[in-house]
């Protein structure tokens, strides 16, 4: 069988093996030492912030960054239905309620019509609103440009789930430099990794300074262990940071890689009939994932039956992210619903992007596209 073809595996070559071998041999291993407090720097530089922490998840920034608003019970944080499950389980650790919104068809990205409609219907019916949380889809990011207005004037934070969106830009501005505090991932399948990782960013200090506590157990800086708050052993280390340091001088290759993917899958399905690119274009995205949509009556083919045709070659993909609305775990959670989610879930399917695959890797797969759709499904 020919070797499996992943959705978008970690790119590592020899540059990050120098950088992860000078931090063992400088013997800092734990989560602090040089390499981490540098990673640190470079990430906020390249977003445009002031101040970054790193944590060992994309999901661990989520909680850090609520908990530092002072996110809790009896309030409600506002998160898109069409996103990752850790979006809404990290609002759920803080003791607080998600209400799912729907999104726009177009990209995936939360639906800010929706949004203004429902903010002020939940204060209205007494709901505290502690935050508004959009997520970059894919790595387009979400309509800032009416969002942050909506929630200024209703005096609500928002908290940017940049998770997929490392290097992407909106009007020019880098992804997580949008909301009050923001979250990034370095998963083993992101733009770049530290194998598991992630980076709460902020311009605010205060707020970073309280991430910081509580990512070490919330230590209080006194000889003995004292303790005040219930804190968190989320950390990066040290090694796992000098991973993500190689990574980080490798974005700009990496992004042209996956951007130049997109394009391929781009004219692949220009004459498709019934078939668009999610968040079609999108120059400023950073193209992690590149996701079709299948309109089953128009292009006579459903996604599944791509995906389907794909595995049978070891080519791997995925459905779109399964709506938050429809997780069991979150059967009965407020939403605002107009169908756009489902319809994306149904008839979405997220082709290999990775930036790691090379020229016979990439020719394999859109020769079993282009196979499939020469079969007339």
């Amino acid at each position: 069988m020919t070797n499996r073809i992943y959705l978008s595996p970690p790119d590592i070559g020899p540059l990050e093996e120098a950088y992860v071998r000078t931090a063992l041999r400088s013997g800092w291993v734990a989560p602090v030492g040089p390499e981490l407090d540098t990673f640190e720097r470079e990430i906020a530089a390249r977003v445009g912030v002031e101040h970054a922490v790193a944590v060992g998840s994309g999901t661990a920034a989520l909680h850090l960054a609520l908990l530092s608003l002072g996110v809790g019970p009896d309030q409600v944080v506002v998160v898109p239905t069409l996103t990752f499950v850790a979006t809404a389980n990290a609002v759920g650790y803080t003791g607080a309620r998600p209400v799912l919104v729907d999104v726009d068809p177009a990209t995936g990205n939360i639906d800010v019509g929706l949004l203004a409609d429902l903010l002020p219907r939940l204060r209205d019916a007494g709901e505290e609103v502690a935050a508004v949380m959009p997520v970059d889809m894919f790595g387009s990011c979400a309509d800032y440009a009416t969002l942050l207005p909506l929630c200024e004037a209703a005096g609500i934070p928002v908290v940017e789930d940049s998770a997929q969106a490392l290097g992407s830009t909106y009007q020019g501005r880098a992804a997580g430099s949008f909301g009050r505090i923001a979250a990034l991932s370095f998963n083993g399948n992101k733009i770049i990794t530290t194998s598991g990782g992630g980076m709460v960013v902020s311009d605010d200090a205060a707020l970073v300074d309280r991430c910081r506590h509580l990512s070490t157990q919330a230590r209080e800086p006194v000889p003995h262990y004292e303790h005040i708050d219930v804190g968190y052993n989320y950390r990066l280390s040290n090694v796992l940071a000098a991973l993500g340091r190689a990574q980080l001088r490798r974005l700009e290759e990496m992004l042209s890689r996956r951007r130049f993917l997109r394009e391929r899958y781009a004219k692949l399905f220009a004459a498709v009939p019934g078939v668009r690119l999610l968040a079609d274009g999108d120059t400023g995205s950073n193209c992690w994932l590149t996701t079709i949509i299948v309109d089953p009556d128009l292009a006579g083919w459903r996604a599944d039956e791509l995906g389907a045709h794909l595995a049978k070659q070891n080519i791997e993909t995925r459905p779109n992210w399964k709506p938050m609305h429809q997780q069991p775990l979150f059967a009965g959670v407020e939403a605002v619903l107009t169908g756009a989610a489902d319809r994306l879930f149904a008839n979405g399917l997220t082709l290999p992007s990775g930036s790691a695959l090379n020229e016979t890797q990439i020719h394999r797969v859109m020769d079993a596209i282009a196979g499939f759709l020469a079969a007339g499904r």
